[in-house]
């Protein structure tokens, strides 16, 4: 599978961004995670904040490599590109999934399933994203990148 296989079966559209849009998805990401901090917010929605923040950055690399999700599974097809975007490891991959459906749970069927660990699991996860999103860009796509 590649992200031309997906563009052709209507999972991905081709997507033309901007530094404007970049810049505003890295906003996105820095609001959200400072406001997965708060101790006053349950770890539930502390976690779904900085899930959010994850996806901003995994989007910002999926926009600038040309594309963005189309139809059903936007977040699963968006943390799955990270394969052929920033090319993680494996397990990073495995473990944002996995806390995609935590996130899933947590939203929409059953509350206080999140702990303090999974919450700071979640944050250092949409750390390492920026971090990795930040440096692909100002190698590959330098011109989308501000600073």
């Amino acid at each position: 599978m590649s992200l031309q296989d997906w563009l052709n079966e209507g999972q991905l559209k081709t997507h033309k961004t901007s530094r404007k849009e970049i810049d505003q998805l890295f906003a996105v990401f820095e609001r959200d995670m400072a406001d997965a901090q708060p101790e006053a917010l349950s770890t539930d929605r502390r976690f779904a904040i900085a899930y959010n923040a994850a996806l901003m950055v995994a989007r910002a690399a999926l926009a600038a490599s040309g594309y963005r999700t189309s139809g059903e599974g936007n977040h699963y097809r968006t943390i799955q590109s990270l394969a052929f975007t920033l090319q993680p490891d494996i397990k990073t991959i495995r473990k944002f999934n996995k806390f995609r459906q935590k996130r899933n749970i947590t939203d929409y069927e059953m509350i206080g399933m999140i702990s303090e660990q999974e919450v700071a699991e979640m944050i250092a996860l949409a750390q390492e994203l920026h971090d990795m999103v930040t440096e692909w860009l100002q190698k590959n796509h330098p011109e989308l990148i501000g600073k």
